[in-house]
């Protein structure tokens, strides 16, 4: 069945400010090392004031739109739906998105008045990051964002699990879900954080429903969603839940059920300088993959050399011409 899209994203829209921080200073603001936290934009300009002028780098993202920009650097066509305001952030966005040749539902809908989501990400030298996240009107994400002809028309949905503190949100993901597999669409699911899986994994199963085609996600969200410490036990879990999956286990590589066997890809061994977008790197280079005609296992590997490019840099993204050489290479 041809499909205009590979990949339909929804998710929150936020534009990715990144900054080069020490563990002491993280400590100095009392900020929690290693996770996301949402916080209110007061919070927010605090924190940009204790950074004191840092030198920073501001780049549209969320994780489901780092994942449908992956795609689309690698040759992919994908779409975004997000929400932002008629700010200069949400502008900004909107131009950045499309840079990125991803079509989306800002090019149909008029923003509204308010304030665009912003994401501090806080790296420190051990390459891990920090995210202190003010939604701003991303927190109104809705039905009201989704394009039903596009999601319809597209291989795959791929819902990001930071929808889900949102109802509407959930709501809307609910009713893309359903729109994608009316339309023969497969539909993925990414747990995107570990306090999501704490806080929200009701709502991850209602998303989930009675099964979805893929979910992703790293070791430690696996663990928490299956209530186990035994990483084998909550591969069965998984299977209750999904035909396939795909869990990272950082230095350990990962490891990908495709509907039969579990399969173990290799990490590949760098000096990582930044992990902020790996996951959803990950994500976006194992979509490509599987809508081009690649295994699991070959694209599982691609996945994993994308990762491990990008961890060596700066950001969340790699340059469209890295992703198409490295393409190119494996």
């Amino acid at each position: 069945m041809n499909k205009k899209y590979h990949v339909y994203g929804i998710g929150n829209a936020l534009t990715d400010i990144e900054y080069e921080v020490s563990p002491e200073l993280l400590q100095e603001l009392e900020i929690e090392k290693g996770v996301m936290t949402l916080i209110e934009e007061d919070h927010q300009n605090k924190i940009v004031e204790g950074l004191d002028g840092s030198p920073c780098k501001m780049s549209c993202g969320g994780s489901a739109a780092n994942t449908v920009i992956a795609l689309a650097q690698f040759g992919g066509k994908g779409f975004y739906s997000c929400k932002v305001a008629n700010d200069e952030t949400g502008s900004f966005y909107t131009e950045d998105l499309l840079r990125c040749e991803v079509d989306t539902n800002l090019q149909h809908h008029e923003p509204e008045e308010g304030i665009t989501g912003k994401c501090l990400v806080l790296v420190t030298p051990d390459a891990d990051r920090t995210m202190n996240t003010f939604l701003g009107i991303t927190s109104n994400f809705s039905e009201n964002e989704l394009v039903p002809e596009a999601i319809a028309d597209s291989q795959y949905l791929y819902i990001e699990g930071y929808l889900v503190p949102n109802p509407r949100g959930k709501e809307a993901a609910i009713k893309a879900r359903n729109i994608a597999q009316e339309a023969g669409g497969k539909v993925a699911i990414s747990l995107s954080d570990l306090n999501m899986v704490r806080a929200f994994k009701q709502q991850f199963l209602d998303i989930i429903g009675s099964g979805v085609d893929f979910i992703f996600s790293n070791e430690s969200e696996a663990l928490e969603m299956a209530g186990t410490e035994d990483i084998s036990e909550a591969i069965e879990y998984f299977k209750t839940l999904s035909k396939g999956f795909a869990i990272t286990l950082g230095a350990k590589g990962s490891v990908i059920f495709d509907g039969k066997n579990i399969i173990e890809i290799p990490a590949v061994k760098v000096n990582p300088i930044d992990t902020v977008g790996a996951g959803d790197m990950f994500a976006g280079a194992f979509l490509y993959g599987i809508t081009h005609g690649m295994s699991f296992s070959e694209a599982g590997k691609l996945a994993s050399q994308a990762c491990a490019r990008l961890i060596t840099n700066f950001g969340a993204r790699l340059e469209a011409e890295e992703t198409r050489s490295l393409l190119q290479a494996v």
